[in-house]
């Protein structure tokens, strides 16, 4: 006699897809995590080789490389607009990428009468190099030109001293307090002690403003409220400013509405003396909404000298910072504003213990 095969019941299918579904529920973060440390540790091995690409740029040049090299007088050329050559421009022969560099024209500005989609250079302003990219950013780039997350430090907040940071514009076309071309002797504080570089996300290229609790990431906006005056107009004792300037940063309502910050990461062939394209300041501390300084000459919202462009990133918990020793340390978003401060002067004179960060 043939016995007939029992199949399964609703119930007992209901509760194996049940089981399924809480172990994939239990993996699926972790298989994330995972991969997120994957890319934070390419993230941070990009950073150590563009602090490699420093180093091996002071050897040959004698200096750090500037933030900026103004192309000619370019405020008033009908090419460039003011915008010059960027330090990831100048060092693409630092981290293996000579053939880049030397396709670069440097008689040749950016912009040819205004027409961005005729651009000398385009060979190099529209590549996009992988090592200036940090994985967990994810985000896809605004523009035609080859964007870019890391930023050189400009220094603390502009009202107590500007320029204060590694990565100052070389020349300033009638500014003052820029720094100029400096060395390692000029960081007093300290190499271990001294950012470099640091992480920002690439910009929205959005010409509607958004609230920073908008779903598009309140790390991207660059909102604007009034500010302290730059310590190079006759401020004297910046530092309560500053703490003001902080504090009103941190305090601005969820529904302000950010201005564009398409700026941030644009066109890493590209600098501008005092924008955040390619730099940041420590004022606002690691993925703190940045704040523009309505207070100040320069009116447009990219202006970094004086505002707060913060170091940001999709790491949880804060931003990796490419010191000015080559090493890469991960600083968290809960480090005291004096503490960050202090980390991005080279001569502030200020004493950092390992452990404040």
């Amino acid at each position: 006699m043939r016995r007939a095969h029992r199949g399964f019941t609703l119930i007992e299918l209901l509760v194996v897809i049940a089981i399924i579904a809480v172990l994939i529920a239990l993996l699926l973060p972790a298989v994330q995590a995972a991969r997120e440390a994957a890319r934070r540790s390419q993230c941070v091995n990009n950073l150590k080789q563009l602090g490699l690409a420093v180093h091996n740029y002071i050897s040959a040049n004698s200096s750090l490389p500037p933030q900026s090299i103004c192309w000619g007088n370019t405020l008033n050329a009908n090419e460039s607009w003011g915008w010059g050559y960027g330090w990831p421009l100048l060092l693409l022969p630092q981290f293996e990428q000579q053939p880049m560099y030397n396709a670069f024209n440097f008689s040749r500005g950016f912009f040819p009468g205004g027409n961005t989609t005729n651009t000398p250079n385009s060979t190099v302003c529209y590549s996009q190099i992988a090592s200036l990219i940090c994985p967990s950013d994810g985000y896809q780039r605004p523009w035609i030109y080859g964007t870019h997350n890391y930023v050189g430090n400009l220094g603390g907040p502009g009202v107590i001293a500007q320029f204060s940071g590694t990565m100052v514009p070389s020349d300033s076309l009638g500014w003052t307090n820029l720094g100029g071309s400096i060395g390692l002797e000029a960081i007093r504080d300290g190499t271990s002690n001294t950012a470099l570089f640091s992480e920002h996300l690439v910009g929205i290229k959005n010409n509607s403003p958004l609230p920073y609790v908008s779903s598009q990431d309140k790390l991207r906006g660059y909102y604007d409220i009034p500010g302290p005056t730059p310590a190079n107009q006759g401020v004297v004792n910046g530092a309560p400013l500053a703490v003001n300037f902080y504090n009103q940063c941190k305090s601005v309502p969820g529904t302000t509405q950010a201005g564009n910050s398409e700026v941030f990461g644009y066109a890493f062939p590209m600098g501008y003396y005092v924008h955040a394209n390619n730099a940041y300041t420590h004022w606002g501390t690691p993925n703190m909404i940045s704040c523009h300084n309505q207070t100040q000459e320069n009116t447009q919202v990219w202006e970094a000298s004086n505002s707060m462009p913060s170091a940001c990133s999709n790491h949880a918990g804060g931003v990796n910072v490419g010191m000015a020793d080559g090493s890469v340390k991960f600083v968290k978003d809960s480090v005291s504003y004096q503490t960050w401060w202090a980390v991005g002067t080279r001569n502030g004179g200020e004493t950092v213990s390992a452990d404040s960060f």
